[in-house]
């Protein structure tokens, strides 16, 4: 029997849970430099002004590329403090620094993950996003390879530090099932970019989703040409696909500002997911 006293904090406590909203299966958050703060933790505050409730942390890197600035102790605990205030999740980093070292050639290139992922662990944020466009696009096996050799290596230090490293890449789904397999390693998944799949490559990036699975996918980039929904991205197909694999995580806007005003371009990119994601 309960008293009285229990049954009103029981019946409370059950109230309380009944009317606290479950967490979104798909979080949307943003890149700090779509902002253009990139490596600036004002991003935090303006990112949740917005209604975004992420951030991806740009690495950054000094004049002479010989250091990121996160790697910075005042700068880490300024994010994790800006982050804090504002409410926002720092959901994941970007080193883009890896867009000059590419890791499929430059010895340098490894230690700056290595030190990537420490910057990311003293942030508290889960996903350090690797990269390989441009001159450092993967464009052999032999490079693939290579890579992947690296990453046996650094995945342990990743593990350690309880980081995944997110591969982001134009490779194909197969590719990218040989790699991560390879692998083989929960800390070692794929960051998967719907808009440089389409647009780059003119995939279908609902069925590669389907195909890598919600296992190997760590989180995903979103972007087309211009606004969402009026390019060539097909972002209901997408969204369902996303939802049929079961995936749980983020998926940061990496899009641009056609109108030249970040704020209201963003948010209607924004608005755009979110009406779709009520559907």
């Amino acid at each position: 029997m309960f008293t009285r006293r229990e049954f009103l904090a029981t019946s409370g406590a059950i109230a309380l849970g009944a009317s606290a909203k479950p967490e979104p299966a798909l979080r949307i958050g943003v890149m700090d430099g779509v902002l253009r703060l990139a490596a600036n933790p004002e991003a935090a505050a303006k990112a949740k002004s917005l209604g975004l409730l992420g951030v991806q942390v740009t690495l950054g890197q000094n004049a002479d590329k010989s250091r990121m600035l996160l790697e910075d102790a005042a700068l880490q605990r300024s994010w994790v403090e800006a982050a804090r205030h504002a409410h926002v999740t720092l959901d994941a980093t970007y080193i883009d620094i890896l867009h000059v070292h590419c890791l499929k050639q430059d010895p340098k290139a490894a230690e700056f993950v290595s030190r990537g992922i420490a910057a990311t662990k003293a942030i508290g944020a889960p996903i350090l996003m690797t990269v390989f466009f441009g001159k450092c696009e993967l464009l052999s096996r032999a490079e693939t390879d290579y890579t992947v050799d690296a990453f046996r290596e650094l995945v342990q230090e990743a593990a350690r530090a309880k980081i995944v490293i997110g591969f982001e890449n134009v490779l194909l789904a197969d590719e990218n099932l040989r790699a991560h397999d390879r692998i083989a390693s929960p800390f070692f998944k794929i960051f998967y970019d719907v808009g440089n799949l389409t647009n780059m490559k003119g995939q279908n990036a609902a069925e590669e989703i389907r195909k890598l699975g919600r296992e190997r996918i760590c989180q995903f980039h979103f972007k087309d040409k211009g606004y969402l929904g009026e390019g060539k991205v097909d972002f209901p197909a997408i969204l369902a696909a996303i939802r049929e694999i079961g995936f749980h995580g983020w998926a940061n806007l990496e899009t641009g500002s056609p109108s030249g005003n970040v704020e209201a371009d963003t948010k209607r990119n924004l608005n755009y997911l979110e009406a779709l994601l009520r559907k």
